[in-house]
């Protein structure tokens, strides 16, 4: 989908609403930049879903301060030079934007939130989890999610602690932030616990095979990719013979291993687990939602952070009693135990990264369980 026809379809919503409830207010209006298109499509559509779904919602509890919720989308289409041509022209055509939203990769973000901050816009990033964000768009930007120093804290803690892990192996995706940043902070964490990092390896995406090679016996491996490259790791480290336990991020947490039941000792970290048998009264009322809004299709927990984002950010209007990004901003810095799918979120002063539990979530016979949540007890600095 291009913009003009992004732009179109949300002018002709517009035109619908205007025709449908006559003289009511103008609607309360947000962007949603999401790739529906491309390498990150894997983790927005269901995250752009979760949006459409917290904002129907709300639109059929009267919306927000009284007035219907719009929602403009515009496509990326995974191509970063587009995204910053497309959410400038966005910016150009809805002056009346409250907040934008979207993405769930660290080069998405940067690729609009700088725009949306120069026209002085909180942009709430769903998925996106480099703790260096907010640093890199000062003021303007919230994480609605962990930050991958957390995630991979949690991660070194639990293979460390949970499975009497001393020697890892680490293989990375030398081509994305989010990857680059992650391995590091597992490092850092598992060495700080005694543990020993044997192997550091990079790869390019378009190369793996010859940098997956596993050389000394490790106990465990932490493997740092995105949805598009995950399992083809894992599944060489199989193929050269490792037998032991692989784990990941939440670039793991995606549909593709349904289809690799052989595999087995796999588990990642991520932010939510969204299983039927998850007895969590907000998992289920989500749950429900969503697969009445997208039968066939279960939420995984990018669409968890998109239904949240979404909803936390109705929330800061409220609570703001205005549209007007300003208040909105301050509003936004100033929430506590908002209660989230993804678990309750509160911004501590002076940070724009929430704190949050982790999820870890293991794949066996190509589905998923939940193994455990915790929040880790120390954290590498960003």
């Amino acid at each position: 989908m291009n913009l003009a026809h992004s732009l179109l379809c949300a002018a002709v919503s517009l035109f619908a609403i205007d025709a449908a409830y006559g003289a009511e207010p103008a609607p309360v209006v947000l962007g949603a930049l999401y790739n529906l298109s491309g390498s990150q499509a894997g983790l927005d559509v269901p995250s752009f879903r979760g949006v459409q779904l917290a904002v129907d919602e709300a639109n059929r509890k009267g919306g927000v301060l009284g007035r219907k919720v719009q929602l403009v989308q515009v496509n990326g289409e995974s191509q970063p030079a587009l995204i910053t041509q497309r959410t400038t022209e966005l910016l150009r055509r809805f002056p009346a934007l409250s907040v934008l939203m979207g993405f769930s990769d660290t080069d998405m973000v940067l690729a609009a939130a700088p725009l949306a901050a120069r026209h002085r816009r909180p942009f709430v990033t769903s998925g996106a989890t480099s703790p260096r964000l907010p640093e890199q768009v000062p003021d303007y930007l919230f994480l609605a999610c962990f930050g991958d120093n957390v995630q991979a804290a949690a991660a070194a803690e639990w293979v460390y602690r949970d499975r009497a892990a001393r020697t890892v192996a680490v293989f990375y995706n030398s081509e994305m932030e989010y990857t680059r940043l992650l391995h590091r902070y597992f490092a850092e964490r598992f060495t700080q616990l005694g543990g020993k990092v044997l192997q550091v390896s990079g790869y390019a995406p378009d190369a793996v095979a010859k940098a997956v090679t596993l050389a000394p016996h490790v106990d465990a491996v932490f493997v740092a990719a995105g949805p598009e490259d995950a399992v083809t790791v894992t599944l060489l480290l199989r193929e050269a013979g490792y037998e032991g336990p692989i784990v990941g991020g939440d670039g793991f947490d995606s549909d593709a291993w349904q289809k690799h039941a052989e595999l087995k000792d796999v588990s990642f970290t991520t932010h939510a687990y969204l299983g039927a048998d998850n007895p969590d009264p907000r998992v289920i009322a989500f749950r429900k939602a969503y697969l009445a809004a997208h039968p066939g299709s279960a939420p995984d927990a990018f669409a968890a952070l998109g239904y949240d984002a979404a909803r936390l950010i109705l929330a800061a209007i409220t609570k703001a009693g205005r549209t007007d990004p300003d208040k909105v901003l301050r509003a936004l810095a100033g929430v506590q135990r908002f209660e989230g799918v993804t678990g309750t979120l509160s911004y501590p002063a002076g940070s724009r990264i929430p704190t949050k539990t982790v999820s870890i979530v293991g794949y066996e016979a190509g589905k998923r369980r939940l193994v455990r949540q915790l929040a880790p007890e120390r954290v590498p600095a960003p």
